[in-house]
């Protein structure tokens, strides 16, 4: 190989470097973001070291719904991030339980019990009613006997939410999109 044609090739490298990471780069930190899952917290929906990807975008347009799985700053330490879901949404005001979690709101003012497929058995709750603000959501982990939420810290603002679960990418076997 020349020296002319070894110049040319790393020229040509340092281009496709250079494009990959302006391509790759901004998608990673204002797009998607990769996230393991440490704890039992939200078992058996999330295993402990189950790798996945969240997404930053939705939230920017759209609101957080009952249901989703979310990734969220720990309130008390910002540098934490947490896995939960969203139980409960602003404005609503729930009362948990040895029935389960009842959701009163602006459409439901005597309250319905949330339903709660994803979950095999019942869980308990504790015996507590919280009254979220208008920025506020509650949140709780899917193995309710191991999950530091809601019940235990309080209402979860929405400016600690990162975002929510896209795809478990890992492990293969259990892949799939949420």
């Amino acid at each position: 190989m020349t020296l002319k044609a070894l110049g040319a090739f790393l020229f040509e490298t340092f281009k496709l470097v250079l494009v990959s990471l302006l391509i790759i780069v901004p998608i990673r930190y204002f797009v998607v973001q990769p996230f393991f899952v440490l704890g039992a917290s939200m078992e058996p929906t999330f295993q402990n070291g189950d790798y996945l990807i969240i997404d930053e975008i939705s939230y920017l347009t759209g609101s957080p719904k009952r249901g989703d799985v979310i990734v969220f700053h720990y309130p008390y330490n910002t540098k934490q991030f947490y896995i939960k879901r969203i139980v409960g949404l602003p404005g609503e005001i729930l009362v948990l339980d040895d029935k389960g979690i009842t959701v009163k709101n602006k459409e439901n003012p005597e309250g319905f019990a949330l339903s709660e497929e994803y979950l095999p058995v019942k869980e308990e709750y504790g015996n507590m009613t919280a009254t979220l603000g208008s920025d506020e959501y509650f949140v709780m982990g899917d193995n309710r006997d191991a999950s530091s939420d809601s019940r235990r810290w309080g209402a979860l603002k929405r400016e600690f939410i990162v975002g929510k679960v896209l795809v478990r990418a890992f492990p293969f076997q259990k892949m799939e999109a949420f």
